[in-house]
């Protein structure tokens, strides 16, 4: 496993490879996503946070999963078509992903061991998430009932 967050690579939706060491000198928040649950319209929240703080150097990114009561059946293009047209989403979203388990993308293994969970270190539902700070490290884990308006102070102070 790498060591720090910038090591890391994953996949767009489109299928173009991204390197974390793109995001270097920026807050980071990692968020897996999920088009049919009950927290889903946390990405309209995210979308209003990408939007207000993306040019003081603010990254969202999302990471459709699947592994929670199938609630991301869909395609990589049918995820696109549906966050975009339902909640406006211009921030990076990756191919599904699977965050726990051991098929679990390399970048959550690494997320989920820096910053454990109260119970265990899986990630226990959608719309768990991580902020990164502009040095690369992983500093808070917020759950999924944390709105993303609760989130602002935090990204704030990174900023």
């Amino acid at each position: 496993m790498a060591s720090n967050f910038y090591s890391y690579n994953a996949q767009l939706n489109n299928g173009t490879d991204i390197s974390m060491e793109d995001f270097s000198g920026k807050v980071v928040l990692i968020v897996n996503t999920a088009s049919k649950c009950g927290f889903t319209p946390q990405y309209g929240s995210l979308q209003e946070l990408y939007e207000k703080y993306n040019e003081k150097g603010l990254e969202i990114l999302g990471f459709p999963c699947d592994q929670f009561a199938h609630q991301e059946p869909g395609s990589d293009e049918d995820i696109q078509q549906f966050c975009k047209i339902n909640f406006g989403v211009t921030f990076p979203l990756f191919k599904k992903v699977n965050v726990n388990g051991k098929d679990a993308d390399p970048l959550y293994k690494f997320l989920r061991k820096e910053l454990p969970g109260k119970i265990g270190n899986s990630v226990k539902w959608n719309f768990t998430k991580f902020l990164i700070d502009r040095e690369g490290n992983p500093v808070k884990r917020f759950s999924p009932k944390t709105s993303p308006e609760n989130l602002e102070n935090d990204i704030i102070s990174l900023l």
